[in-house]
């Protein structure tokens, strides 16, 4: 299915607002903490997923939202501001629906495929560009 233009404008503003929110949160914590830590990034990765968890509550249970709405607040602006939430959801919809194994391979899978991925893209890119 292809996403309606409406959706997609709903994705796109809330990513602005929600990735303008993570350099203003990353900003000030790099100010108030210092730079030898990450705390910007967990700050929003920590907060991200617990805003993620209410929304996608309040959402089920409680607000009848349009699917544009759903889709600015979780994939736009927590998307912007983090795409760790919608990897903890992920994690949690497995879970939950006790597909326990699938969901440990997922976690270890994204963060340690992952971070193997970048060190591949660094040693392409160094070894393509570097002098």
């Amino acid at each position: 299915m292809i996403p309606s233009p409406a959706m997609i404008a709903s994705v796109a503003a809330g990513g602005a607002l929600g990735a303008a929110a993570r350099f203003v949160v990353t900003s000030f914590s790099t100010r108030a903490l210092g730079m030898e830590f990450p705390w910007g990034t967990m700050i929003v990765n920590i907060a991200g997923s617990f805003v993620m968890g209410l929304l996608i509550t309040f959402m089920a249970l409680k607000w009848s939202t349009s699917q544009e709405m759903r889709a600015f607040l979780t994939t736009g602006a927590l998307g912007g501001f983090t795409t760790f939430s919608a990897f903890a959801l992920d994690f949690a919809t497995l879970w939950e629906r006790k597909a326990h194994m699938a969901s440990l391979a997922y976690a270890m899978g994204s963060v340690l495929v992952a971070i193997a991925a970048l060190f591949a893209g660094l040693m392409l890119a160094r070894a393509l560009f570097a002098p």
